[in-house]
């Protein structure tokens, strides 16, 4: 970010959670936050909240707390979601059929544009009112269409060879959803949602927490259940 120190992966972490609770205070009426109360609902402490908004230039009033549409709209700024960004769509199947369906996506500042698959079948189709194009169209679409995202929902052996040609193309950055470590040249940053990994991260806090014996030799239903990151 230009004119900005580089914000640490963990507190961009966090201010996106902050964002979203600010999201919904903002909707339910409410108009100030203390640092503790934003911070008991993310599961953090408060002097972590401000430790955080203090890296943005942002303090509370004492006795009154953030404004919560000022703090929103700083901490959407701080994290780059205060202007629209174009998505290209690469991968037409059952996963970039639900991306491209998913309306919160538009909500977010995040607008699929484009829609791109190698497969016969799938070219000329409509998914959520796009024509899926064919992948040799892409590298001018990115251009011509002013696109700074491309999301990537091929399988695992195609997902390198597409995130080369986006790049090629001129995407800024790339969300990957194959279960693959991509490699490009430059410093296009790139985000990798790993579903397996997560369930198999999952499995094994469960698995972890079914064979600890609970406090008197049972198991308690009604205990708070722990966010895993």
């Amino acid at each position: 970010m230009t004119g900005r120190a580089r914000i640490p992966r963990p507190a961009v972490q966090r201010l996106s959670m902050y964002l979203r609770e600010l999201e919904r205070r903002e909707a339910a009426g409410e108009s100030t936050v203390s640092s503790s109360g934003l911070g008991a609902a993310c599961g953090v402490t408060g002097a972590q909240v401000r430790k955080d908004l203090g890296s943005l230039g942002r303090t509370g009033r004492p006795g009154i707390g953030y404004g919560v549409h000022e703090l929103a709209r700083s901490i959407r700024s701080a994290i780059g979601v205060h202007r629209s960004w174009r998505a290209a769509l690469v991968g037409a199947g059952n996963i970039g059929r639900a991306l491209a369906a998913y309306g919160r996506f538009q909500d977010e500042g995040f607008e699929i544009a484009a829609a791109f698959d190698r497969a016969p079948g799938v070219v000329g189709r409509r998914v959520a009112g796009m024509m899926v194009e064919p992948m040799d169209s892409l590298p001018k679409a990115i251009r011509e269409r002013g696109i700074d995202i491309g999301i990537i929902a091929v399988p695992t052996e195609a997902a390198q060879g597409v995130a080369e040609v986006l790049v090629a193309a001129g995407v800024r950055g790339i969300l990957n959803f194959a279960a693959t470590r991509l490699h490009v040249a430059g410093e296009v940053p790139i985000v990798d949602v790993d579903f397996r990994a997560a369930l198999e991260r999952l499995a094994l806090e469960v698995s972890e927490r079914s064979a600890r014996p609970e406090r008197g030799g049972r198991s308690t239903p009604g205990a708070r259940a722990r966010r895993l990151s």
